[in-house]
């Protein structure tokens, strides 16, 4: 569960609702009071972008090599993977860029495809109720060097260790 920003234009800041959990690079918009919430492709929605932080008591947001629940880096264990706490306000980025994610839903994926948001606030090629893209598939989901060494990543000639499959998208909200 986590998003690795390639390139970005806009990293913006906006509050966060208090009574959601939110992963790093599920698709978010911004509810009536102004504050980031899960956007689920509902009738007129209109999605901010994706999430650049974690809002989570048990899940953390970071690229992991291992099945750890607290990912490859740990930023503040007080904050029980809440990168929010603090400031109460969560990173969007939006406005286009290149991202890896594996924040999406399972199905085949070709390069090109139009993404759209899922009911669950992940990226889906298969639009739900709102027909807005989000991005383009840019790499189908697979393994993701890490740049550790080791020897679990395809192909193995690589040397690197896996931090999972991700889908590498362009994004264009």
């Amino acid at each position: 569960m986590a998003l690795i920003p390639k390139y970005h234009l806009v990293a913006a800041h906006f509050s966060v609702t208090a009574h959601q959990e939110i992963i790093a690079g599920m698709v978010v918009k911004l509810d009536v009071n102004g504050s980031v919430v899960i956007a689920d492709g509902s009738t007129n929605e209109v999605a901010l972008g994706l999430a650049g932080d974690t809002k989570s008591t048990s899940v953390s947001g970071l690229p992991s090599t291992n099945a750890s629940s607290q990912g490859a880096f740990v930023n503040r264990v007080s904050d029980t993977f809440d990168e929010t706490k603090a400031s109460g306000r969560m990173t969007v980025y939006h406005s286009g860029g290149e991202f890896a994610t594996n924040e999406y839903e399972a199905g085949t994926y070709a390069i090109n495809d139009p993404l759209y948001v899922s009911a669950n606030g992940k990226l889906t090629k298969t639009p739900n109720i709102s027909t807005q893209i989000i991005g383009y598939v840019t790499q189908v989901p697979g393994p993701y060097d890490s740049g550790v060494p080791g020897l679990d990543t395809l192909p193995p000639e690589s040397g690197s260790m896996s931090l999972g499959n991700y889908l590498e998208l362009k994004l264009v909200i």
